[in-house]
C-alpha cells in the first residue's frame, strides 16, 4: 500500500480556530487514523507546514504536536514543490494577497471564509484560480454539523411537505473586557481590520440557505453596534467601528422566507449557540449543532390565546429527537477529507472560491441594505 504525502502550507493556524479545528481535529486527526484511503489503494497523508508571523508561537505549536516544518517565510514555503496545497486562516484582510501569491506559485487553494472583505477582491480570487487552472475550495463547515445533516435528511425524505419559512438564531454574550476578558479577538469589532458580524456570519448563512433551502433572491438587513466600547488584548479600551449584531431576512426563489438573527450581545436561552427552525405544511424541525427535534402534524397541539391563565400545553413536550444513527466526524475534518480526495482523484467538490464569493456578495449587499434601509436583489455573479 503506497503512501502519498501532501504538503499543506497552513498560514495563520496559531489562532484558536486554525489550531483546534483545522490542524488538530482535521489534518492531525487524519494522520492519526493512518491517512485517507484513495480509490487506487494509496493512502493520502497530509504533511502540515506551519506558517505565520510569530516565530515563538509557531515553534511552540510545532513542538506541541511533534511537527518539524514551520516558517515565517511564506515565499519559501510556497517555493517548495513538495507543498501542493495552500491553506489560509489568517484575518480576512490579509487573505486575498496571500491566496494570490499561492495561486501564482501553482498551489491548490483551500481557505477559510470570508475569502475577502469585498466582492471585487473575492471575484479576483475566483478569476485568478480559474486562469491558473488550479483546484480550490472554501471552508463551509456548518454543512457537516450533525444537527444540520439530520435536518438535510428530513428535507430529502419529504418530512416537511412544502417548506414555508426558516428562522435561525445565532450568538452568545461576548464579554466586553471591562469585567471579564473577552473570548473573541478585538479585530472582530474593528471594521478597518475586516471585522463585523455581517461579513463573518452572512457568509455562513449564504451557503447554509443555498445548500438546504434554495437560491436567495433578495435580502433585507439591519446591523447594530450594541456595545460601542470594548477592551483589547493589551487591556486597552477601544471604540468599536464594526457592527456586533445583525438581523437579516432573505427571500428565496420559490417563496420560502428565512430570518436569521446574529449577535455577540445575546444571552443564550435556547437549545444551542445556533438553532434553526424549519416550518413546513406537514411538520417542523429545530436543529442545533448536534441534535435535531421534530414535530409532525399529528403531534402538533392546538393552542388558544388566553393570557389570563397558565397554558395547559407544554410546548416542549411534543417534540421528538431525531435519532443519531451514524457516527458523525468533526465537520471541518469531513470537508478536509473531501477536498483531499478532490485533489488526488478529482472527486466532485462544489464548495469553491465561487461559492465563497457568493458569501461575500451577500454580506456586501446586506451592508448596503442596512445603509440604504431597503430590500436588495441578488444579481448573478457572471462567472
Amino acid at each position: 500500500m503506497s503512501e502519498r504525502a501532501i504538503g499543506i502550507v497552513m498560514n495563520g493556524v496559531t489562532g484558536r480556530m486554525g489550531t483546534n479545528q483545522h490542524l488538530v481535529r482535521s489534518l492531525l486527526a487524519v494522520r492519526a487514523q493512518g491517512g485517507l484511503r484513495a480509490r487506487d489503494g494509496s493512502v493520502i497523508v497530509p504533511e502540515p507546514v506551519l506558517v505565520g508571523r510569530d516565530e515563538r508561537k509557531l515553534k511552540a505549536l510545532a513542538a506541541e504536536h511533534g511537527l518539524r516544518a514551520w516558517t515565517t517565510d511564506l515565499d519559501a514555503a510556497l517555493s517548495d514543490k513538495a507543498n501542493q496545497v495552500y491553506f489560509d486562516s489568517q484575518v480576512t484582510s490579509l487573505r486575498p494577497a496571500a491566496i494570490l501569491k499561492a495561486i501564482a506559485a501553482g498551489k491548490a487553494i483551500y481557505t477559510e471564509k470570508p475569502t475577502a472583505t469585498t466582492l471585487d477582491e473575492a471575484l479576483g480570487l475566483c478569476r485568478a484560480a480559474k486562469a491558473a487552472g488550479i483546484k480550490n475550495g472554501v471552508v463551509q463547515d456548518k454543512l457537516w454539523l450533525p444537527g444540520l445533516r439530520k435536518l438535510k435528511y428530513l428535507i430529502d425524505t419529504g418530512f416537511f411537505g412544502r417548506i414555508l419559512s426558516v428562522r435561525g438564531e445565532f450568538g452568545y454574550w461576548v464579554f466586553d473586557g471591562f469585567s471579564q476578558p473577552a473570548q473573541r479577538p478585538s479585530w472582530n469589532y474593528r471594521a478597518e481590520e475586516g471585522g463585523g458580524i455581517i461579513l463573518d456570519m452572512f457568509c455562513h448563512w449564504q451557503y447554509v440557505i443555498s445548500n438546504l433551502f434554495g437560491t436567495i433572491r433578495s435580502v433585507s438587513a439591519l446591523g447594530a453596534t450594541h456595545l460601542p466600547k470594548r477592551v483589547d488584548e493589551k487591556g486597552m479600551p477601544y471604540d468599536c467601528t464594526a457592527e456586533d449584531s445583525a438581523y437579516g431576512t432573505f427571500e428565496l426563489e420559490g417563496g420560502v422566507v428565512c430570518q436569521f438573527n446574529s449577535s455577540w450581545d445575546v444571552r443564550v436561552r435556547r437549545d444551542d449557540l445556533f438553532t434553526m427552525q424549519v416550518d413546513g405544511t406537514r411538520g417542523s424541525a429545530v436543529a442545533g449543532l448536534r441534535e435535531c427535534r421534530i414535530q409532525g402534524e399529528a403531534m402538533t397541539p392546538k393552542p388558544v390565546w388566553n393570557p389570563d391563565l397558565d397554558s395547559p400545553i407544554d410546548y416542549f413536550a411534543d417534540w421528538a429527537k431525531v435519532p443519531t444513527r451514524q457516527t458523525f466526524d468533526n465537520a471541518f475534518k469531513a470537508q478536509w477529507e473531501l477536498f483531499l480526495l478532490h485533489l488526488v482523484q478529482d472527486d466532485p467538490f462544489p464548495w469553491t472560491l465561487e461559492t465563497g464569493a457568493r458569501g461575500v456578495q451577500l454580506a456586501e449587499l446586506a451592508l448596503r441594505s442596512w445603509k440604504e434601509r431597503r430590500w436588495i436583489d441578488i444579481p448573478d455573479l457572471g462567472l
